[in-house]
């Protein structure tokens, strides 16, 4: 029985070929869970990150080597026409290459986690997500290029045809070509990172995602705006991120009966102020306090002081005004507000003419009488 034949080979070849693929398949299972036990304890108990990087890269790719080799030794041992061998070689050469690509890439993905995804702060890198990438388009491209050479297709005349379409899709996609350029240009320059908040045009927010086609931004709203990224780069950009310290500039008005003495008390109140009030520079440079014009109703002070970065911006600045509106209290110094003073003058002669309408209608009522 198991000397028949079907389709060209006896039934005993098949169970042949059909026992070795269950046995790769035994085989990588044995391997994972020897790995699992053995490898995995050793290479996470050691000092060096590399060791880690590699063997979690290598042990996926192996196992699908495995199984490849299983199956390919399982089908060459049988009889088949040369055209299909030659398609199963041809898909093998193909598999084989991208299997490599495939090691690359997470080897690549690895390193870049481990040696640049932290910073030296300890937080992650927040570029990560589009530098890994960018690195495995690039990888898996060069693999599949490779892949397709082995099989005989000329590399040449297919970049030549694609040069030619891609002349037209190019310009079909002009705004999607810029979009990349400009997702590379936000990496090379790095005007801000993920979390940071920036200012682009009239619109402010938070940075919480940085792509290859667009940039999305939180604004205060909790409302995501979406970018594109040649737009970022085209825009003048505000990382308020990146300041040192906040400026804030306040016009105070006083009353115009505050005297110069008062006057003065309150330029040195200001100007101890920062010292009580907690992520404010108390720095003399970063205070200042000018008594700058005569106001239409109002002595006016021009002040100017600093929240630090660490500082809450909304917080500090309510705790300044706090201050300055209780040191002013205590001292007698009063806030000024628009006011208008109105001085009517009589006229004599209106008063007259009014007194001779009089004496006339009296004497209007007297002839009726």
């Amino acid at each position: 029985m198991l000397e028949n034949e079907l389709w060209g080979n006896t039934l005993e070849n098949w169970g042949i070929s059909i026992l070795i693929i269950i046995g790769t398949i035994i085989i990588v299972k044995v391997v994972s869970l020897l790995s699992k036990k053995f490898i995995t304890p050793f290479v996470n108990g050691t000092v060096n990150r590399l060791d880690d990087v590699i063997y979690y890269s290598l042990e996926p790719p192996i196992k699908f080597a495995i199984i490849l080799l299983g199956i390919w030794i399982a089908i060459h041992r049988l009889v088949y026409p040369d055209s299909f061998v030659k398609v199963v070689d041809n898909a093998y050469s193909i598999l084989i290459v991208l299997d490599i690509t495939w090691f690359f890439g997470r080897l690549f993905s690895g390193l870049l986690q481990v040696y640049w995804g932290h910073q030296s702060n300890g937080q992650t890198n927040k570029m990560m997500p589009i530098i890994k990438r960018t690195i495995l388009v690039i990888v898996w491209i060069i693999g599949i290029v490779m892949a397709l050479s082995n099989v005989g297709v000329n590399i040449s005349a297919l970049l030549g045809t694609l040069g030619i379409g891609g002349i037209a899709f190019a310009l079909a996609a002009q705004d999607t070509v810029k979009n990349i350029f400009g997702a590379f240009t936000i990496l090379t320059d790095k005007p801000f990172s993920i979390g940071d908040t920036i200012k682009v045009d009239n619109f402010e927010g938070t940075v919480v995602d940085i792509g290859v086609r667009s940039t999305k931004i939180m604004n205060y709203d909790k409302r995501i705006i979406t970018f594109p990224n040649y737009k970022i780069t085209d825009a003048s950009i505000i990382n308020i991120s990146s300041e040192p310290m906040r400026r804030v500039v306040l016009n105070l008005g006083l009353t115009y009966d505050t005297t110069s003495e008062k006057m003065k008390e309150a330029l040195e109140l200001l100007k101890a102020i920062p010292k009580r009030v907690e992520n404010v520079s108390s720095k003399p440079s970063d205070v200042v306090a000018v008594f700058t014009e005569y106001a239409d109703s109002a002595l006016v002070i021009m002040y100017i002081y600093f929240i630090e970065k660490q500082g809450d911006i909304l917080g500090v600045t309510s705790n300044m005004n706090m201050e300055i509106l209780t040191s002013f209290n205590k001292a007698g110094l009063n806030f000024a507000f628009p006011a208008r003073t109105v001085y009517i003058q009589k006229d004599d002669s209106v008063n007259n003419t009014d007194k001779t309408d009089n004496i006339r209608k009296d004497k209007d009522i007297s002839l009726k009488s």
